[in-house]
């Protein structure tokens, strides 16, 4: 019976139903650090240091996370080509279980030798760096290698080790994804050069903080996915590549698991005949750089706000993994999110935020640096459109088939929806693609089909043209509101003689005081909203969408489609959308993409052209979310 609850406590953390509530358990240590402080031992308590390299030691794992993640450094230096996805993501949501449960145990020594720790504090002794160094060498790394491969023998693998191994793409994160008994494991090889240091009289405060966070540093450099070595430094120096291993180096064993077992030097696996044969092929090719892919299709997306700035996939994963929301948790964040911002300006360079894989091909969102408001200033008009046309010109110069504008990337006042650019550059070889096409499917297919009447706001828009001249023909009739008569005699031109009846101008809110279907293309204010009857439905095509001020009326979100259930390597979620879910401008290039059309789809919306997209995104496995 003991024998079991043991065997339990080692394959699984006590507090893992704890959820968010967990992190209580560092309330012992930061009480005492608080105690020390106001008793004004800021420098010389043990209490205080503990807390600050607890701290420390996330910050690493978070830093390398972000560089791991920054597709616009390192993508062709990647280990494992394959995106995280939202299962790793899950699975690796408490990596930090082992901090916890390190501190618990540090806490649990600090008191017990409470009357040692209140003797000198020592900050730094060179001979403690030698000492330590020497047992890391000589036990650590060989205690490692044999408890490693220990932990591979049958029994012990399926329920100690294996869900360690079943993350498929490693991460920074994914070095605390494992079982109380490999991180008790790891904590031995950690602990025991410092507890030897301290033994021989030789440790320090700078010991423990310099040892501990290198300790972190090298584990999650090799669980990184991103070879930070040049191959011709191991050429140069052939017995470096023994004392150091390599992000290349881990992978194999994290895939093959037979081989490649050390803790941070391959020399053990060499004296122990373990080294994968592939591991220095595998390293030169990947740190040549030549192994990058040329993704098939290609979103270009911009910042909404500074929240959603902190979005991205290689900020914090536990917010990219959700819809984008206000976390309070990020508002202490915001002043640096700013700095970024004007960096970002200044520097006016696109970057690759996240990639998937659909249908066997590789499909990115780049990003143009600028922000919401950015697009509303007159004087950035000029600098935004030399960005999109940049993003458009290296994608088409890398072999890229498809780009898909995102909403303001393509705003009429703009750029004409993408006409700009391609009347400029004729003979690109990518297709350009603004998507509305199937935005205008998607919320046209949301209508009900007893409808006899709709209310349209942004009605001389791209998307308001469209909705309109496709209405009409299904003999509905639409409240244009415009204050242009002109553009809405335009409009109205574009329609079969026989259907023009169905298309009204409208100049008021007022006027649809009693349609319960409004199609919103323009931001409505609290007071424009009260116009609409009780029970209306706003149908949304706006960015940024209205404030749901009315609590009798419902909202509908921003056109979207899921994508279909093959789709791999997606773990962030696009600005306000479900997992797997899409904006429909974006799904209207992959449509674009699958197809093989050669057209662009720029300018105005091409109306006979609206039920084909739609078919054939839903041919192809997207729904409507």
């Amino acid at each position: 019976m003991i024998g079991k609850m043991a065997g339990n406590f080692l394959s699984s953390w006590p507090w893992a139903h704890l959820g968010s509530f967990k992190y209580a358990l560092y309330g012992p240590m930061v009480a005492k650090a608080v105690e020390a402080m106001r008793a004004g031992r800021i420098i010389d308590s043990w209490w205080i240091h503990l807390f600050v390299l607890f701290v420390l030691r996330g910050l690493v794992h978070q830093l390398w996370f972000s560089y791991s993640n920054m597709l616009f450094f390192n993508r062709r230096r990647r280990v494992v080509k394959d995106g995280v996805t939202f299962k790793q993501i899950d699975d690796e949501w408490d990596w930090d279980n082992f901090l916890i449960m390190q501190a618990l145990l540090a806490t649990a020594t600090i008191s017990t030798l409470q009357s040692l720790m209140e003797a000198p504090v020592v900050y730094l002794d060179w001979r403690g760096f030698i000492i330590a160094l020497t047992i890391h060498v000589g036990f650590s790394e060989p205690f490692f290698y044999c408890a490693h491969r220990w932990l591979h023998k049958p029994s012990l693998f399926s329920r100690y080790h294996s869900l360690h191994h079943s993350s498929p793409v490693p991460q920074p994160y994914t070095a605390g994804f494992a079982t109380p008994l490999e991180h008790l494991v790891q904590a031995v090889a950690m602990v025991a050069p410092l507890f030897g240091a301290f033994i021989m009289g030789c440790g320090s405060i700078g010991l423990i903080y310099s040892h501990i966070l290198l300790f972190d540093y090298l584990r999650c450099m090799g669980y990184s996915n991103v070879e930070v070595f040049d191959h011709q430094l191991f050429k140069t120096y052939p017995l470096l590549r023994y004392l150091i291993y390599t992000p290349s180096y881990y992978s194999l064993h994290h895939i093959k698991k037979d081989s490649n077992f050390c803790l941070f030097m391959p020399l053990f696996d060499a004296i122990g005949g373990t080294i994968n044969p592939k591991s220095w092929e595998l390293q030169r090719e990947i740190s040549s750089g030549t192994n990058d892919q040329v993704p098939d299709f290609v979103f270009l997306a911009h910042v909404i706000d500074l929240m959603q700035s902190m979005h991205v996939a290689f900020a914090f994963r536990s917010v990219s993994a959700k819809p984008c929301t206000m976390h309070f948790i990020l508002l202490p964040i915001l002043p640096l999110a700013f700095f970024f911002m004007v960096v970002q300006w200044c520097l006016s360079k696109t970057y690759t935020v996240s990639f998937y894989y659909l249908r066997g091909r590789l499909h990115q969102t780049w990003t143009v640096p600028r922000y919401g408001f950015h697009y509303f200033l007159p004087f950035a008009k000029d600098g935004i459109n030399h960005q999109i046309e940049l993003a458009i010109l290296r994608a088409d110069k890398i072999g890229v088939k498809v780009i898909s504008l995102a909403a303001l990337n393509k705003n009429e006042a703009l750029n004409g929806g993408g006409t700009l650019f391609v009347d400029k550059h004729p003979d690109l070889r990518v297709r350009v693609v603004h998507g509305n096409t199937l935005t205008a499917a998607v919320i046209l297919n949301e209508i009900q089909s007893n409808v006899k009447e709709v209310f349209l706001t942004g009605a001389t828009s791209k998307l308001g043209r469209a909705i309109a001249l496709y209405l009409c023909r299904k003999k509905i009739r639409v409240l244009m509101l415009t204050q242009s008569t002109e553009r809405f005699r335009d409009i109205k031109k574009g329609a079969p003689q026989e259907f023009q009846n169905y298309l009204i101008q409208v100049t008021k809110y007022q006027a649809a005081q009693n349609c319960p279907t409004w199609l919103v293309g323009k931001w409505l204010t609290q007071r424009e909203q009260r116009w609409a009857p009780r029970g209306t439905h706003f149908h949304q095509f706006v960015v940024p969408q209205v404030i749901r001020f009315r609590r009798d009326c419902t909202y509908g979100n921003s056109a979207a489609m899921r994508l279909p259930k093959d789709v791999q390597g997606l773990g962030s979620c696009e600005y306000t959308m479900e997992r797997g879910v899409v904006h429909a401008c974006h799904a209207g290039g992959i449509v674009h993409l699958l197809e093989g059309w050669t057209h662009h789809e720029v300018g105005a919306i091409d109306v006979d052209r609206i039920d084909v997209v739609w078919e054939a995104a839903v041919k192809h496995g997207l729904t409507p979310a």
